[in-house]
């Protein structure tokens, strides 16, 4: 996964920068919430967000590899198992991160182009659309991938509810998956159905939020429960 995470992120920089060739020397670079173009700049910062998707490559790595090493060193066979799922959920999710990130550079840079070369004072490609969308894509994936996590400090909906234990670990984080899931989808409708980009963003961030409080709760109730059992089980 890190090897294939590594070529389509250096793909990104690659291929930004022969694009970046025949781009004219000015483009748009931002734009309001509006959609109004409200900079032009130099073509040559478009390589900025494929700098950023290798430094995300970076990260993950560092990350994935930190349970690698944990899973080969640990001398508990509970441990490294959960450290290997771990690594593993980690390695899918940074490489369907860098592929949606890819895709939406793909379309900045159609947009920047596009703009330059009819002289437009708006945005051709709502590319803050598509980023919610992506968005929204990423909150299916990681919530899909979120289920299969075991208890660690890193990974995960993390609280002292959902980590009391190995049951209240999995219920908490697989309703807190199924309510991502949920989050992403309801993230990519409002992103199709509003205009405004601006109004979308703000509704996804309110549905994750929601989401978190309402999965806080359960986890409570989960730990609870959990604790009651204990008790019945030791009378």
């Amino acid at each position: 996964m890190k090897k294939i995470m590594w070529i389509i992120s250096f793909i990104s920089l690659a291929g930004t920068a022969i694009v970046l060739l025949f781009f004219p020397d000015q483009v748009p670079v931002h734009y309001d919430v509006s959609g109004n173009i409200d900079r032009w700049g130099s073509k040559y910062e478009n390589l900025v967000f494929p700098i950023i998707i290798l430094a995300m490559s970076l990260f993950w790595t560092l990350f994935i590899s930190y349970y690698e090493k944990k899973a080969l060193n640990t001398k508990d066979e509970k441990e490294g198992a959960g450290s290997k799922t771990n690594a593993k959920v980690l390695g899918i999710a940074g490489l369907c991160m860098t592929v949606m990130f890819t895709v939406m550079q793909g379309f900045i840079l159609y947009g920047a182009v596009t703009a330059a070369a009819s002289e437009a004072t708006q945005m051709t490609v709502d590319i803050g659309k598509i980023s919610i969308i992506m968005l929204g894509l990423i909150f299916i994936i990681l919530g899909n991938f979120m289920t299969k996590t075991r208890i660690n400090s890193t990974v995960g909906f993390r609280v002292n509810w959902s980590m009391y234990n190995d049951n209240t670990w999995r219920k908490s984080n697989r309703f807190g998956a199924y309510g991502l899931m949920i989050a992403g989808i309801f993230t990519i409708i409002i992103a199709v159905i509003l205009k405004n980009s601006f109004i979308a963003a703000m509704a996804s961030v309110g549905a994750v939020i929601l989401t978190a409080l309402i999965t806080l709760v359960y986890a409570h109730k989960v730990y609870v429960s959990e604790i009651g059992s204990e008790k019945g089980g030791k009378d």
